[in-house]
């Protein structure tokens, strides 16, 4: 846009096709969306965003805006370098004040430590670099530097139990997680030819649930799969093709579950056809509860069911009926299993068995952990968190960083799990192609809810769950699958990014993805004009 063409419609002067032909009628601008500085479309030329610049400055010519395509933001890769190297080196900073704090000297690992963590955070750097340039540059250092204080931790337990060392194990899975991250960001090159397995993976996901009810349970929950020395939980893959299964089924009816049927009250009831797959998966996930009491595992699935029928419908009630409903299968679980019950105890009496004269429990010994912390924490290397006992490196690890990092440690800690969770969101927000949104907020929405439902575990806030701390905690089934989460989450938001300002803008009780507007999606569904681009 010139200069000549910011003035009054009077002294505008025409465009070479008005001159050309004088009696030819101007063309209507195609956005419905008038200028930010209140002054109206060239005659001719139409408005090709729906964001007009206030300023007024000449657009260059043969930009992408001339076109009608927005133009890509930038890479920023080497942003994402920069934040790699300092997830490194503060990885390496805790190793080595672990060493100072229990041996008065830099333990000698500590160089193989950083070089192999900066080796393999390199290795996926580049991966992003070549086949996503576009993705968030936010989130592989922060899952980098999240698996990375997750060692230091699990290192530091290894030390006051050295017949039981876990760190060494825990490195071959971080690494064999970020392999994966690798062959996923590389060999995946469109999001959307996974929505033609979805039903692939909603039946391999049942699978996977189903499988531990035929082991042994461990430890008073039937999870694990055991043989021949090895051990994984099946439960940990399943929530990532349970989110495939729910991202593609939703996106294909989101226009059936956003009709209402029957009026009770102030309350729209859905119709039948939509009621019944969400009483199935509450009953599937009571089901779990039930065979393999796990809590946790119960409440991350259906949480993940009802935030995805929202963002799908727009519809608040959802999320009532939704909570109604885990409350209800929790409950009555909870006073019929006893193993689920006697957690339920321990939550409402944590000090019950120090009034008694037996000693603290695990949840006693973790509120004492988190007061000792205090503020500013005791240090690395310094605190008593493996009083805990049993689960110190696994369920109860976040009591570890909150004795020895303190308050703002842990703070900072759930805030790199914020932006993680917030950088999905906002790829879900921008991507147009609904399953993409789906699958975008339904992965953000695991961690979220894992880290809600552990956080609130360990500090008492809510029953015990036995679940992983992501990238935290113990567990090569939970550390491979979160890097494959990590990975999914790059190409989606690569794809957002090249993109940008395709996002739907949704108001209060309108569907995030059937918000009825005029641009079309990639499906053929409708969305409002304009939108939230992507960071």
């Amino acid at each position: 846009m010139t200069h000549d063409a910011c003035r009054a419609p009077d002294t505008a002067r025409p465009g070479p096709a008005a001159a050309a032909d004088p009696h030819a009628p101007a063309a209507p601008a195609t956005s419905s969306a008038p200028a930010a500085s209140g002054v109206p479309a060239v005659s001719g030329a139409p408005a090709t965003s729906s964001a007009v610049a206030a300023s007024g400055a000449p657009a260059a010519s043969g930009a992408p805006a001339a076109s009608g395509a927005p133009a890509p933001l930038p890479r920023r890769r080497g942003v994402e370098f920069s934040l790699l190297v300092l997830a490194v080196l503060l990885s390496v900073c805790g190793y080595c004040a672990v060493g100072l704090a229990r041996g008065g000297a830099v333990p000698p690992g500590a160089a193989g430590y950083g070089g192999g963590l900066g080796a393999l955070a390199l290795l996926a750097h580049l991966a992003v670099r070549l086949r996503a340039p576009h993705a968030d540059p936010l989130l592989l250092p922060i899952a980098v530097l999240l698996n990375g204080l997750g060692l230091v931790l699990i290192h530091r337990l290894d030390l006051e139990t050295p017949g039981d060392r876990a760190a060494p194990a825990q490195l071959v899975w971080s690494t064999l997680g970020i392999g994966l991250f690798v062959a996923t960001v590389v060999l995946l090159r469109d999001h959307r030819t996974l929505r033609r397995h979805a039903y692939v993976c909603g039946a391999a996901a049942l699978v996977l649930l189903a499988l531990p009810v035929l082991f042994p349970a461990v430890n008073g929950a039937r999870i694990w799969i055991r043989f021949a020395g090895f051990s994984i939980q099946p439960g940990e893959f399943a929530k990532v093709l349970l989110a495939l299964f729910f991202a593609g089924h939703l996106a294909a009816g989101r226009h059936a579950l956003a009709r209402t049927g029957r009026r009770l009250g102030p309350l729209r009831l859905p119709t039948g056809r939509v009621l019944g797959p969400v009483v199935a998966v509450w009953l599937l996930s009571v089901g779990v509860l039930v065979l393999e009491r796990d809590l946790g595992t119960s409440l991350l699935f259906f949480g993940l069911f009802v935030v995805l029928l929202y963002v799908a419908t727009g519809r608040t009630g959802w999320i009532a009926a939704g909570l109604l409903l885990a409350v209800a299968g929790a409950v009555a679980v909870g006073r019929l299993e006893p193993h689920v019950h006697g957690r339920v105890e321990d939550w409402l009496h944590p000090f019950a068995s120090v009034e008694a004269g037996q000693g603290a429990g695990q949840l006693a010994q973790s509120l004492f952990s988190f007061a000792a912390g205090g503020m500013l924490g005791t240090g690395l290397g310094l605190g008593h968190s493996v009083l805990i006992g049993f689960a110190v490196k696994s369920d109860f690890v976040l009591a570890t960083a909150g004795e020895e990092l303190g308050l703002a440690g842990l703070a900072a800690i759930l805030l790199l799990y914020g932006l993680l969770v917030h950088c999905g969101y906002r790829t879900g927000l921008a991507l147009r192609d609904p399953f993409g949104r789906l699958l975008a907020v339904g992965l953000s929405s695991i961690v979220a809810l894992q880290v809600f439902v552990i956080a609130g575990g360990v500090t008492g806030l809510i029953p015990l769950t036995g679940m992983a701390m992501p990238f935290l905690a113990q567990g090569g089934s939970s550390v491979v699958t979160n890097w494959i989460i990590v990975a999914l989450l790059v190409r989606l938001s690569d794809r957002a990014r090249r993109e940008p300002g395709s996002g739907a803008r949704t108001g209060a009780g309108a569907p995030v993805l059937a918000a009825a507007g005029t641009v079309p999606l990639e499906d053929g569904a409708a969305r409002p004009d304009g939108g939230v681009p992507a960071r």
